[in-house]
């Protein structure tokens, strides 16, 4: 691969270059058999764009709001974990490839810089993801930390009660570094002869009794507005709906925890008719290229999150990696929105798209 990589695949070849196995591994990876990890992507190519023509897009307009932010595109910086393994400048990179893009990050709790590091780094919105720990007050903690840094939402990771088992991660050994953000409060070094010591530590600390009732303690302790992470099903998301949350991310945590959950651009549109518009739905998984932003949209996602390709050009090119992912994207969901007749985001819609479930019928 010759010059500027064009796309977000060739990023991921120079990422798996740059990158010890370990790490590259830890990045990639999915649960168990990786069937889902796999269909989260091949799921977008069994959706087919059908575009309009002879429609004035000599200008496009990307630009949309998240909770009343405007971003550049709907495209934003999912959190994931520990980006030092990728380069140096860790999160810090990251925040500012985000705020050079106009666009949102969400932070990682599993950051290796801390809440306060990435805050004073730049200028740009931030949200905040969190797990809940056995040990409330740590949670607590973080996210009056991050309320006082300036983070302008709470991200609650609902899929994981325990950590998913990720076997290339367990042959690994896989050591997470001691995280900066819980010093004084936790160890992360926690041994673990048989596997992966990620897996150790989540088992010892993630609170797995946390349920829909402890939304209400959430929302005692912080004044942000909270989304909530990893729905993939019409109840669960009309039961988000109920419980007052802010908003929905339908996700299945890049595939990393239950293999043979469901793809999930298959259910983004079940979970999106049973909000109703009541509160913004996001998307991640399996984003990697313009046209699948745009099939999201077509079923309703307010904006997508990306996680993996993000860290992929953290680690090939450090920041200059990450903003070249982001515009990417961008420049292919323009393209593709100029090619499909939609000059702006509200002209996207699910007559642009049709599924496998579509009938030719059920799109008149």
């Amino acid at each position: 691969m010759e010059g500027e990589p064009v796309n977000v695949s060739e990023v991921q070849e120079l990422a798996r270059r740059a990158l010890p196995r370990m790490y590259y591994d830890y990045y990639r990876g999915g649960a168990e058999d990786e069937h889902t990890l796999r269909e989260n992507v091949e799921a977008f190519q069994r959706i087919t764009i059908w575009p309009r023509i002879l429609v004035d897009v000599s200008r496009t307009d990307l630009s949309t709001t998240v909770l009343g932010y405007k971003i550049s595109a709907p495209i934003l910086i999912a959190p994931t974990a520990m980006h030092k393994l990728a380069h140096p400048e860790g999160e810090v990179a990251t925040a500012r490839a985000a705020a050079a893009c106009n666009t949102i990050m969400i932070l990682s709790y599993m950051s290796t810089c801390t809440v306060e590091e990435v805050a004073s780094s730049c200028n740009g919105v931030r949200f905040f993801q969190i797990y809940v720990y056995k040990k409330r007050d740590i949670t607590a903690t973080l996210v009056q930390r991050a309320e006082r840094c300036g983070y302008k939402a709470i991200v609650l990771t609902v899929d994981t009660p325990r950590l998913g088992r990720r076997e290339k991660d367990i042959k690994n050994k896989m050591v997470a570094p001691q995280l900066k953000n819980f010093e004084g409060l936790i160890t992360t070094a926690v041994s673990s002869d048989d596997g992966s010591n990620i897996e150790a530590f989540a088992k010892s600390t993630f609170d797995a009794s946390f349920s829909w009732k402890d939304i209400g303690w959430l929302r005692s302790i912080t004044n942000l507005p909270v989304l909530i992470k990893g729905v993939l099903t019409r109840e669960d998301a009309i039961k988000g709906v109920e419980v007052g949350v802010d908003g929905i991310i339908v996700s299945n945590h890049g595939a990393r925890q239950l293999d043979y959950a469901p793809s999930t651009i298959s259910v983004l549109e079940e979970v999106v008719g049973a909000v109703k518009g009541k509160v913004p739905v996001l998307f991640d998984g399996g984003i990697r290229r313009g046209t699948h932003v745009f099939k999201a949209l077509a079923l309703g996602a307010q904006a997508v999150l990306i996680g993996r390709p993000a860290v992929y050009g953290l680690a090939a090119k450090g920041e200059y990696g990450v903003k070249r992912v982001i515009e990417m994207l961008k420049d292919e969901l323009e393209l593709t929105m100029a090619l499909s007749g939609c000059p702006t985001l509200n002209n996207i819609s699910r007559k642009h798209i049709r599924t496998e479930n579509d009938t030719p019928h059920s799109m008149l």
